[in-house]
């Protein structure tokens, strides 16, 4: 993992209403949103956080210079890092996210009947306040019954809950400051034992238009720890290159992660309003390019 580093720096720029967020890896690249309105700009103990209303892609939410969601694609988002590993389980029940304050994963999570109660692990009280308050369809679930909220570390908190879950999302932003940790082989370690038996993991996964190397190290730590990992990608535009990557992680030694249990008929996808996953998207998603596929033959399980 050493020796796959890269800095993981951005910082953003507000230019005469754009705001451009640029990476010290992407020479000669930045991503740029036309800004209508700024909604907010602050500091926590964590991390800046600002969120603004774009011209077309509605609000925004930036940490440490890096956009996380936009309330136009993040659904290509959340449905993926949710429904890849909720659609391997026949019966899924409690559910842990760690990270993702904005709430778009407890939001898809809640979509299954079979599901009593999840958990979302933030460290960062500001970014769930703000969340509720300007990306109010993102976090309409953390209101439900069936979820609690827990602030705090989330290494420490699966590391406190052994064999307690059916699905883990780590819902982390990138490997910089206080989520690098979720990236590592010891909080794979961790992760696995506050699994069932027979749970299953999505992670985050960057992406691998940009991150090949990083992403090869993750696999091997987590291939470590894990009998069975898949690594899976899907479109997000506002993510870097629009390539978004999904780590998955079993201990069920004969899991196929192409073949999810449940398959969403057409009735099934508009209950659910899903508009980016479906059952065929989920197998082909395992498919990776040569260069992807190249540097990960032999460690992933797909």
């Amino acid at each position: 993992m050493e020796e796959a580093k890269r800095r993981f720096e951005s910082h953003s720029v507000i230019d005469k209403d754009w705001f451009r967020e640029v990476n010290l890896d992407w020479a000669g690249f930045s991503l740029n949103l036309q800004i209508e309105e700024v909604l907010y700009e602050g500091k926590s103990q964590y991390q800046d956080i600002l969120v603004f209303k774009s011209k077309s892609f509605g609000n925004v939410l930036v940490l440490n210079g890096i956009i996380q969601c936009t309330e136009r694609d993040e659904f290509t988002y959340q449905e993926m890092i949710t429904h890849l590993p909720m659609t391997l389980h026949p019966n899924p029940q409690k559910v842990l996210v760690i990270g993702g304050g904005d709430g778009g994963v407890v939001r898809e999570a809640l979509k299954y009947e079979s599901v009593n109660k999840v958990v979302l692990c933030e460290i960062d009280q500001l970014v769930l306040d703000v969340c509720r308050k300007h990306l109010p369809d993102m976090s309409r679930g953390l209101d439900d019954p069936r979820v609690t909220i827990q602030i705090g570390d989330g290494v420490d908190y699966v590391r406190d809950h052994p064999g307690e879950f059916d699905i883990i999302i780590t819902d982390a932003p990138d490997p910089e400051g206080v989520a690098e940790a979720l990236f590592k082989k010891n909080y794979y370690r961790e992760l696995k034992g506050a699994l069932k038996k027979d749970g299953i993991a999505s992670c985050q996964g960057l992406t691998t238009f940009t991150d090949m190397p990083y992403i090869k190290g993750m696999v091997e730590q987590c291939k470590d720890v894990f009998p069975r990992v898949g690594y899976a990608t899907g479109n997000t535009p506002t993510y870097t290159h629009g390539i978004m990557g999904y780590l998955l992680a079993s201990s069920i030694p004969d899991i196929d992660f192409t073949k999810p249990v449940r398959r969403f008929s057409d009735d099934d996808l508009k209950r659910m309003n899903l508009k980016y996953y479906n059952s065929d998207i989920h197998a082909a998603s395992f498919v990776l390019p040569n260069y992807a596929r190249d540097v990960l033959k032999g460690l992933v399980d797909t």
